[in-house]
């Protein structure tokens, strides 16, 4: 036994060096979009800042050990404080940080779902929990334009949050974009793959070829990459719905590598879902 639990503390010693270095290394990095809005790239899902008058506008947290170097971009941006934090969904690479922003007086909005997950996650506080939820939209006016905050069902959870801001044209599509690679289609969470390319198909009424779209992930985007993004949900939903038809296992079609070869070949399979991962969430979802 004693053998077993100096294993154990080696272990967990082990990760949390390997976790203190990870963020000792990480640097927030800040992209302009607008005079007023900008994306802030560090570990997890992409920042959105608006500053201007009325204070700063924050949409997602990323990871709490974060935080410090965060506050320190975003203040090279604007000395007025952080008004009000928005989430685009519940996971802990978007809302890790919400604990310590709340504690700066900072109100946080999301969906209704996201405060029923976070406040059912032992691993968040009820600090973290937003204090402003919708059920289905809401405008904020803040820097003198219109922010449209709207929720799109099913999608990557079933508390998906999109966010444009009318004047800049700028969309922050949190994780219902995953750009140029495979998108992480929470199933358990409520994720569909249906919904998924549905919030992509009614996103693209708001946009044109000018504006500018933050991704959950990957780099700042447009509405060709966009498109493209959608084509690819499109062809492989298609594709695996034809294996369905045909009697195919799950096995079978998360072996059969020829239906993702063309994105494949393309490194979408580059980061956190693979090509035999984004198959077996095709087969899951639509085999339901």
């Amino acid at each position: 036994m004693k053998t077993l639990n100096y294993i154990f503390l080696l272990l967990l010693i082990g990760s949390i060096t390997s976790a203190c270095a990870q963020n000792k290394e990480a640097t927030i990095t800040t992209h302009k979009l607008t005079e007023n809005i900008y994306m802030l790239e560090g570990q997890g899902g992409n920042i959105g800042i608006s500053v201007g008058d009325d204070g700063v506008f924050m949409i997602d947290s990323q990871f709490a050990p974060l935080t410090p170097k965060i506050i320190e971009a975003i203040k090279k941006l604007s000395i007025k404080p952080i008004k009000f934090l928005a989430n685009t969904h519940h996971h802990g690479d978007h809302t890790g940080g919400n604990e310590n922003i709340s504690k700066l007086n900072t109100p946080i909005i999301a969906h209704d779902n996201v405060y029923k997950r976070l406040k059912n996650n032992p691993k968040q506080s009820d600090a973290s929990l937003p204090i402003i939820t919708f059920n289905d939209k809401l405008s904020l006016y803040i820097n003198g334009e219109q922010v449209i905050i709207f929720h799109v069902d099913n999608a990557h959870t079933d508390g998906d949050a999109l966010l444009y801001f009318t004047k800049s044209n700028v969309l922050h599509a949190g994780d219902t974009y995953f750009n140029a690679r495979y998108p992480y289609i929470d199933l358990n969470s409520g994720g569909t793959v249906t919904g998924y390319i549905q919030a992509v198909k009614s996103t693209m009424i708001l946009i044109d070829d000018n504006t500018k779209i933050i991704p959950g992930h990957g780099n700042l985007s447009n509405k060709k990459e966009y498109t493209a993004f959608l084509n690819m949900l499109e062809t492989l939903k298609n594709k695996v719905e034809i294996e369905i038809s045909n009697g195919k296992t799950e096995e079978a079609v998360v072996s059969n590598s020829s239906l993702t070869k063309t994105y494949d070949g393309l490194n979408y399979g580059c980061c956190f879902i693979s090509s035999e991962k984004i198959r077996r969430t095709l087969y899951k979802s639509l085999k339901k």
